[in-house]
C-alpha cells in the first residue's frame, strides 16, 4: 500500500471555513489560564495543575454558542472536579505534534479520539481506562447521482486522507491487506479530523477517515457528505499518558471507572450521542 505524507493546500473558500474554525480555537485558547510562557509560546500550568492537550473537535472540545463543550472536555472536568484536580487545557488540532509534546513532558495528558490499539509506542505512551466507544468511518461526497462508496471493498485504489500518524493509519494498512488491493493513504500533518472533513465537503480532497462521532456531529452542516461507511469495528476510546507517569494514570483509571457507573456519565453520553 502506497502511503503519502503531505498536506494539500485548500481552495480559497475552504480557507475561509477553516479560518472560522481557527478563530473559534483562538477564542477557546483565551479561556485558558496563563502562566510560565515558554520561548515557543507554550504556556505551562505549573504546580499541581495538569497540562491537558485536548483535540479541538465536536466530541472533545468545541465552542457551542458562548461556551465551551464536548464530551471529553465535560467528562474530564467532571471527574477532575470530584477529585479536586486543577486542569489547564491546551487545545490542539494535530495529533502527531501533541503526542510529541506529551512524550517531551510539556503535556501530562492527551485527550483525543484515540482508539485503544497496540499501534502506539508502548515504551513511551499508555492508555487510560476507556472513556467511550466509537468507530472510524469514511467521509466522502456523493457523486452526481447521489451514490457513494458503501463498502470497504470500494476503497480499492482510493485516495484517502487521514490525520498524520493517527492510529487509523494502521487500520487502513490492515484493510488494504484484507481487500487485497491498494489504498492510497495521505497522512496530513497539518490538519485534524474536523478540518479534513471540511476539505472533503468543499472538494479539496476526495475523502477522509475520521471518528464517527465527529462525522455525525458535523454532518448536518454538510448535507453533501456521506458518513455511513464504516472502516473499523466499534472500538474503545481512551486518553493517553506517558508510560512512566503511572501515578497519574492509576488515579485517572480509578476516577474514570467510578464515574462511568453514575447517572451523570450516562446523561453526558446521551447528550453527545448522535
Amino acid at each position: 500500500m502506497r502511503e503519502i505524507l503531505k498536506s494539500r493546500r485548500p481552495r480559497p473558500y475552504t480557507l475561509v471555513i477553516l479560518l472560522i474554525a481557527v478563530i473559534a480555537l483562538m477564542w477557546a485558547l483565551r479561556l485558558c489560564t496563563h502562566s510560565g510562557r515558554g520561548s515557543d509560546g507554550f504556556v505551562s500550568a505549573g504546580g499541581d495543575t495538569l497540562d491537558v492537550a485536548i483535540e479541538y473537535s465536536p466530541m472533545a472540545l468545541y465552542r457551542y454558542a458562548d461556551t465551551l463543550g464536548g464530551f471529553s472536555y465535560d467528562f474530564l472536568r467532571m471527574i477532575a472536579s470530584e477529585a479536586g484536580i486543577p486542569l489547564k487545557f491546551h487545545p490542539v488540532t494535530a495529533y502527531e505534534a501533541a503526542a510529541g509534546r506529551l512524550a517531551d513532558g510539556d503535556y501530562d495528558l492527551l485527550v483525543a479520539a484515540i482508539p485503544v490499539t497496540t499501534h502506539v509506542d508502548t515504551a513511551i505512551f499508555a492508555f487510560t481506562e476507556p472513556v467511550a466507544l466509537d468507530r472510524q468511518v469514511l467521509v466522502q461526497r456523493r457523486d452526481s447521482a447521489g451514490v457513494a462508496r458503501e463498502s470497504q471493498l470500494d476503497l480499492a485504489g482510493a485516495e484517502v486522507w487521514v490525520v498524520a500518524n493517527s492510529p487509523v493509519v494502521n487500520r487502513l494498512r490492515n484493510l488494504s491487506s484484507e481487500i487485497g488491493d491498494t489504498i492510497i493513504v495521505h497522512q496530513d500533518p497539518a490538519y485534524g479530523e474536523e478540518q479534513l472533513l471540511i476539505m472533503t465537503a468543499t472538494g479539496d480532497i476526495p475523502c477522509a477517515v475520521v471518528g464517527e462521532s465527529t462525522a455525525r456531529a458535523l454532518a448536518d452542516s454538510f448535507p453533501q457528505l456521506h458518513v455511513s461507511t464504516a472502516v473499523s469495528f466499534t472500538q474503545f476510546q481512551a486518553w493517553m499518558t506517558r508510560r512512566d507517569d503511572q501515578v497519574l494514570r492509576q488515579r485517572l483509571d480509578t476516577l474514570i471507572t467510578a464515574a462511568k457507573s453514575t447517572p451523570a456519565y450516562i446523561e453526558l453520553r446521551h447528550r453527545y450521542a448522535r
